[in-house]
């Protein structure tokens, strides 16, 4: 890293413009930078220029967009010591300026100015030049003058004075500390002669003193030191207390409650014999105004209408009828019991893209809420949910005062957004800090540590998504109302498509209904072909994309006639389709057998492949988790200690090497619903027996060959249906599982109970009866 002293010469460099200050060599500031353009300056400082980069001020203030024209000639090339990314979008820079720079050219303006630059060297003052030294003695009497006056100017300014003996650093230095208008800091940047520039802020100074001066004899009294740049023509006297009443005002009217009063005033007592211009009375206002804005006792009407409500869900989504049940239920205690305060927390669990955030605009819009959405994805910080303690360096509240204050009033729906995706490092568990505020029996006294004063959110509705409820801890999933939501037939799929999805794409693209029609075989080629998803994201996507290419017909005028929309053209306007169902098995195979997994995208098919070479021992491959590692063990363990039962001779054990493999091999898998299916596949193989390609199943096996139940039955069924598999094996005692399962989703589907794994091998493997000879075999099956 190159520091302060360095010696290497950096010929061009990004630009980053300033808007309101002028960097000195060896100054040490923050800086807050929004502008995208500033941003990527910053970064290509970081990533490729050792974190160099030149400071230079804009002309126009106010400019957006600055061109070369609009920005000062000569700058300060200063290093990045520190960068932090900001809530906001924005980041935080600490920079240290090293050298002047004069640009002598933009090498070029997008995405960032990048600058061609020539190092600019002050001159030196001979060191007995009795005018430097007069003049140096004259600059520090007049500073120490005005420190003693003034709050403006830290007094350890003078301290550090006394070591500085070079002019040109002792300008540089007075100059980063005076409260200067642009002009008079760009000329004392650009001067190079060092008695020069102390002569110009010797003249500034002198100017300060006399007004002084002639402040302190109009009215000793009332002395208000404020400069412009030190000292206002007018006394803020009015302006403050103009402020005092506005907040005294604020807090009459807020109906806090006696507790908040209390400390509103207390703090707003301090802050009226603070100094108004300390960084102390900076935080009590920013704490006032925190306070003042959040809503204390302001609630909004809620539609208890529940048939106006339903109304609002069915517009807004199909099915789902869980969770509009839910909604449904609790209106209806609200308008049976007014003083029904405390509003249920749920959580909606489900794959991605099955609509769980948007449910949550569509249910604070029937209720009659305002709708606030936090996202918890990736808050590893206790105080993104508790805040910061006022002790430190810009504290705020935690998200979730900050979330009241967005919504305006106490009882708003908040969305917790992927809450099982909170993490936890040193600075504390966020989850563990989610406890108190997802009690209904704690939370109408939740304390966030900015406010440090209890908050009533017993009246907010908590609305929590998720979409791996496993990585929830225990006690928080504990208070939640867990409401499942799987994924989207292509049925369901169809009518979303055709209620919600290709109208809001045709709104979104400029075309409308006179200019295409999708039919439903379309829609059908779009969903099968080009979407493989328990949700609707990608099919939303593909039917954007349509949508666009159209448009762009549309706007070169090629459009001459409304579009009517068939599989041929869909594949002409996407190209060749991305899946179809010549991926599944064509044929019936030995060794291979085809499972259903559940995992935290919805149901997926699961292809397990079996072979056997000449050598010892068990390989699996294809990325597996431990839970099915040892499923497979399982599995493998049952074969071998009942061998005789299949026909099958031990020494083939000894003799060969089995591997078993899972495709895709970078996709990890876990968990025990494999077990039948890897059972399956190597009784296949070891037997030659042909598996059916047209059978799934899913199950846990033990070591006695009995099958036991799983989760996700109908996640796994939807999976089986969207790659056209008709008949499904699964364990004896999820039988109760399907009632979950739609009617017109169970007509379409054989499914299979079984309770061993005979039971399963008597359905997948073809002519198992005629295999099964050994009477053993049947006698065991029958015991079982």
């Amino acid at each position: 890293m190159i520091g302060v002293n360095s010696k290497r010469t950096v010929n061009e460099l990004p630009l980053l413009p300033m808007r309101d200050i002028v960097v000195y060599p060896f100054m040490i500031l923050p800086l807050f930078v929004g502008r995208e353009s500033s941003i990527k300056a910053v970064e290509e400082s970081i990533n490729n220029f050792d974190r160099l980069i030149l400071l230079s001020c804009q002309k126009d203030l106010h400019s957006e967009a600055p061109t070369p024209t609009d920005i000062f000639d000569v700058g300060t090339v200063a290093m990045i010591m520190r960068m932090r990314n900001l809530p906001d979008g924005r980041i935080k820079i600490l920079i240290q300026g090293i050298r002047k720079a004069k640009i002598t050219s933009f090498k070029s303006t997008r995405p960032f100015h990048f600058v061609e630059i020539q190092e600019i060297k002050d001159a030196q003052a001979p060191k007995d030049n009795l005018e430097a030294i007069d003049i140096l003695s004259g600059v520090k009497a007049k500073l120490e003058k005005l420190v003693q006056a003034s709050n403006q100017i830290s007094p350890d300014i003078l301290m550090i004075l006394e070591d500085i003996e070079e002019p040109n650093r002792l300008a540089d230095l007075i100059a980063s500390n005076l409260n200067l208008n642009i002009k008079d800091s760009q000329i004392i940047l650009e001067t190079t002669d060092p008695i020069a520039r102390l002569r110009y802020i010797d003249e500034i100074l002198k100017n300060e003193v006399d007004i002084l001066n002639s402040i302190e004899n109009h009215d000793k009294g009332q002395t208000k030191f404020k400069s412009n740049p030190f000292i206002s023509d007018e006394f803020n006297e009015t302006e403050d207390m103009d402020e005092f009443e506005e907040i005294e005002q604020k807090i009459a009217n807020a109906k806090l409650p006696s507790n908040v009063e209390k400390e509103a005033v207390k703090n707003l007592n301090r802050l009226k014999k603070m100094h108004q211009e300390s960084s102390e009375s900076n935080i009590i206002r920013t704490y006032l105004d925190w306070v003042l804005d959040v809503p204390w006792s302001k609630k909004s009407e809620e539609n208890l209408d529940l048939v106006k409500a339903k109304e609002i869900l069915d517009q807004d989504h199909f099915d789902l009828e869980d969770v509009k049940e839910r909604v449904l239920e609790h209106l209806a205690v609200r308008s049976l019991k007014e003083d029904a305060n405390k509003s249920p927390i749920l959580c909606l669990s489900g794959p991605p893209g099955v609509g769980k955030t948007s449910l949550g605009k569509s249910i604070a819009r029937s209720m009659g809420r305002e709708f606030v959405r936090i996202s918890l994805g990736g808050v590893k910080d206790e105080s993104e949910i508790r805040g910061h303690r006022r002790t430190y360096v810009g504290a705020m509240p935690g998200k979730l005062i900050q979330a009241m204050k967005q919504a305006g009033t106490m009882n708003p729906l908040v969305l917790l957004d992927e809450i099982d995706k909170v993490g936890a490092d040193q600075k504390g568990d966020p989850a563990s800090a989610l406890l108190e505020v997802l009690d209904p029996e704690q939370n109408n006294s939740f304390k966030d540590h900015y406010l440090n004063m209890p908050y009533d959110l017993s009246n907010v509705l908590f609305l929590a998504t998720a979409n791996y409820l496993e990585n929830i801890p225990g006690p928080l999933r504990d208070r939640m109302e867990i409401i499942n939501l799987s994924g989207y037939s292509q049925e369901e799929k169809l009518e979303i498509s055709k209620k919600y999805l290709i109208p809001k794409q045709i709104e979104n693209n400029g075309i409308n209904g006179n200019d295409v029609e999708f039919t439903d075989f379309a829609i059908l080629k779009i969903i099968k072909g080009y979407t493989r998803e328990a949700g609707l994201r990608n099919l939303e996507r593909k039917i954007g994309s349509v949508c666009r290419k159209i448009a762009k017909k549309k706007a070169l005028g090629e459009l001459t006639e409304k579009m009517i929309l068939n599989p041929s053209l869909i594949e002409k306007l996407l190209g060749v389709s991305s899946y179809s169902q010549d991926e599944l098995k064509k044929i019936d195979e030995v060794g291979i057998s085809t499972g259903l997994a559940w995992t935290s995208v919805g149901g997926e098919i699961l292809e397990i492949e079996t072979s056997m070479m000449p050598g010892q021992g068990f390989t699996l491959t294809g990325k597996l988790g431990e839970v099915m590692k040892e499923s497979a063990q399982t599995a493998f363990g049952f074969i071998r200690s009942n061998a005789g039962l299949f026909g099958i001779d031990n020494q083939v054990f000894k003799d060969y090497e089995f591997h078993i493999h899972l495709p895709a091999g970078a996709i990890p898998k876990d968990g025990p619903s494999a077990g039948i299916t890897l059972a399956t596949a190597l009784i296949s193989l070891l037997t030659n027996s042909y598996v059916s390609k047209d059978i799934a199943m899913t199950g846990e096996i033990t070591l006695s060959g009995k099958v036991l139940p799983v989760g996700g039955i109908k996640e796994k069924c939807l999976a089986a249906m969207r790659h056209g598999i008709e008949t499904i094996i699964i364990p004896w005692k999820n039988q109760k599982d399907l009632e979950e399962i739609p009617k017109h989703y169970r007509e379409k589907i054989h499914f299979v109970p079984v309770k061993n794994i005979f039971e399963v091998l008597s359905v997948a493997i073809i002519d198992w009866e005629k295999k099964e000879s050994d009477s053993k075999s049947k006698n065991y099956r029958k015991s079982a």
